[in-house]
């Protein structure tokens, strides 16, 4: 169950999962992005997503360890 979540603003319509992780502080590097979501540890949306490269849209929530974030427009 996720606790709050807060919106992380990006300047496209779209980011890459890894990326948005380090954005929005949920994790410490890219190496740590990479390992998380091949444990399946993060999810989008409610769903275990395990590619790194997964596209994100404005309004996409993802969640690490009860923490969540969600793709927010300037």
């Amino acid at each position: 169950m996720i606790g709050t979540v807060y919106d992380v603003t990006i300047r496209d319509e779209s980011i890459r999962l890894g990326q948005f992780l380090k954005l929005a502080n949920l994790i410490e590097s890219g190496a740590e992005a990479k390992e998380v979501i091949a444990d399946g540890l993060v999810t989008v949306n409610g769903e275990v997503e395990t590619r790194r490269g997964r596209q994100l849209a404005i309004g996409d929530v993802v969640e690490i360890g009860g923490m969540g974030a969600r793709v927010a427009a300037e």
